[in-house]
């Protein structure tokens, strides 16, 4: 089962789901609620919230002994169900993934506190009308371009999940787990998949060159190669 990240769908992995599926593995790819076909839920949605989408999912389709693959925002909650559900899942395999926050660095820290004047500016009733630009232009920067075409619920649900760290969550994995990343992942990089590696026990780290943060998209057959070696 492959969870994809955000702002993706299940339509997003038909090339690596075709080349698992020509092995003889059935590959099943849900749509997150609020992505794809699905609806998009009423309330801001949490890493527990899909966690418990997804143990509901694999339980009304009796869906038993599988493989679990998160990407991005799926890793995440692949993170969560594996710490949490560890006799389901055969193997987990974690692309790129989303769900830990390193100490912060120089930039970053002035950033947050340039946020925190900033939002104290706006507090006043008459400027109010400029807080969600200002929000926006502070993700910019953090290169979380989600949260800017998130809209409604959804923007809500990003900042819910954005506030969430995993960190804690990588020791209880005792899966066998197979950790990929593009060597020129922004929007995640690098550094977060040694960080990955160092904390889940029984893991290994596969690195593909020249690659950035959707593997699925840029060079579906070289992941998936290693992914069928992983597998088999």
């Amino acid at each position: 089962m492959i969870l994809h990240g955000w702002g993706g769908s299940s339509d997003s992995w038909i090339k690596v789901q075709e080349i698992l599926a020509k092995e003889g593995y059935k590959v099943i790819v849900p749509d997150f609620p609020g992505f794809g076909k699905s609806i998009t839920p009423r309330e801001p949605w949490g890493i527990d919230d899909y966690t418990g989408f997804i143990f509901n999912f694999i339980k009304e389709t009796k869906l038993k002994d599988f493989f679990l693959l998160g990407h991005s925002f799926g890793g995440r909650v692949s993170v969560r169900f594996a710490s949490l559900y560890p006799e389901k899942i055969k193997s987990l395999i974690l692309c790129d993934s989303a769900g830990i926050r390193p100490e912060p660095g120089l930039k970053t820290m002035i950033i947050f506190w340039l946020a925190r004047v900033g939002n104290a500016i706006l507090t006043p009733e008459h400027l109010q009308r400029f807080k969600d630009s200002a929000r926006n232009i502070f993700y910019i920067f953090l290169r979380n371009k989600d949260y800017v075409k998130a809209k409604g619920t959804m923007k809500k649900t990003i900042k819910k999940v954005l506030q969430e760290d995993l960190f804690s969550d990588l020791a209880k994995i005792k899966t066998k787990t197979l950790i990929v990343w593009g060597e020129q992942d922004r929007m995640v990089p690098l550094k977060y998949a040694h960080v990955f590696k160092e904390n889940i026990e029984n893991s290994k780290l596969e690195i593909i060159p020249k690659a950035g943060h959707s593997l699925h998209l840029e060079n579906p057959k070289k992941l998936s190669e290693i992914i069928l070696e992983f597998l088999s």
